[in-house]
């Protein structure tokens, strides 16, 4: 299934819903309920249809069925008449693993690179850096997944604008792909991890990078200011379930802005999967339903390794294979402030 959250343009209150015949259309899953006579708590919301489990979950596609053999009805609607939020507005918790090392080395050649240019001698200093191993992904990253935790409370979806943080002068996207969990658990094996899945979406992780790099030099890690602000995280257009797609490690991610190709990957690139993800971060701590796991940027799915950033008012879009297409606008406030010294990152 295609799960959407979604509102009608005369009813905003957020709804539950499926996409149906190549998302030309939607079944309003609550209203669907409500006319079979069936339990209505379960297709509340998304959160809701997690927690009620694979039951819930399979009456859903019956339900979907139903409305396709009848061919009408209201809760029939047409894909104009939405529009879609993000599909989980309220997920329990938001963490960003780092499964695609070759990002990391492609990020941190750029940045000795910008660094090696204010020398004397440029290729003496780049030289320098590699010698001394700064170029190179520490092997703790190498043996597990290293994560940040996100902002779960301020979630946008598609067609929503992404704020533009103040005194930042480089914005930036991040392609990457999530996995929401369907069920909880504590030392969960890799082996088994895939039981534990509800479906995929794609999620854009916006970085005010510069601010992000003064993070950094203070040893607090990669979060902080430069991730961790309102309207930054971006989920969606759907959550598609683990049972439609037959291979999720080799789908094909690609980013626009304003319709240029700036990004191309695929998830079969991912050094850790979601299933060593999910292993590693339940040792010693619990993993409840409804949580979100981010892959982390496919190489090349960032600003940051082209050293290219974005502009106010910029269209990112963001298409992961067999999920969709994310679109969100990046904006400064009409209250930006400028930082009023030299960028110097």
């Amino acid at each position: 299934m295609r799960l959407v959250t979604f509102s009608t343009l005369s009813v905003r209150t957020p709804r539950l819903g499926a996409l149906i015949r190549e998302d030309r259309q939607v079944v309003d899953l609550g209203h669907a309920a409500q006319d079979a006579n069936t339990d209505v708590e379960d297709f509340a919301s998304m959160l809701a249809l997690i927690d009620a489990g694979p039951g819930a979950l399979d009456r859903a596609r019956n339900l979907v069925t139903q409305i396709l053999d009848k061919g009408e009805g209201p809760a029939l609607l047409e894909r104009d008449e939405i529009r879609l939020h993000t599909p989980l507005p309220n997920p329990r918790r938001l963490r960003d693993c780092t499964c695609f090392l070759q990002h990391l080395r492609n990020a941190r050649e750029v940045r000795y690179t910008r660094l090696a240019a204010r020398e004397n001698d440029p290729e003496a200093a780049m030289g320098a850096f590699r010698a001394s191993g700064a170029l190179d992904v520490p092997k703790e990253w190498e043996r597990a997944p290293v994560y940040l935790n996100s902002n779960h409370l301020s979630i946008i979806g598609p067609g929503d604008d992404a704020s533009w943080p103040d005194e930042s002068r480089r914005m930036d996207y991040e392609l990457e792909w999530a996995v929401v969990t369907g069920s909880g658990g504590t030392n969960i094996k890799a082996d088994t991890a895939a039981r534990h899945f509800f479906g995929f979406t794609i999620f854009n992780d916006f970085s005010a990078r510069d601010i992000q790099a003064i993070e950094i030099r203070t040893g607090a890690g990669m979060g902080g200011p430069g991730k961790d602000f309102d309207a930054g995280n971006a989920l969606g257009p759907c959550i598609v379930t683990v049972d439609e797609i037959a291979d999720p490690y080799d789908q094909t991610m690609v980013a626009r802005i304003n319709g240029e190709e700036w990004s191309r990957g695929n998830t079969a690139m991912m050094d850790h999967q979601f299933e060593d993800v999910l292993a590693h971060l339940s040792h010693n701590q619990s993993v409840y339903p409804g949580e979100v796991f981010g892959s982390g940027t496919v190489p090349s799915g960032c600003g940051l390794e082209h050293n290219r950033y974005l502009s106010d008012g910029d269209t990112i879009e963001l298409e992961v294979e067999h999920i969709g297409v994310l679109q969100n606008r990046i904006v400064k406030p009409a209250n930006w402030r400028d930082r009023q010294t030299p960028d110097k990152n």
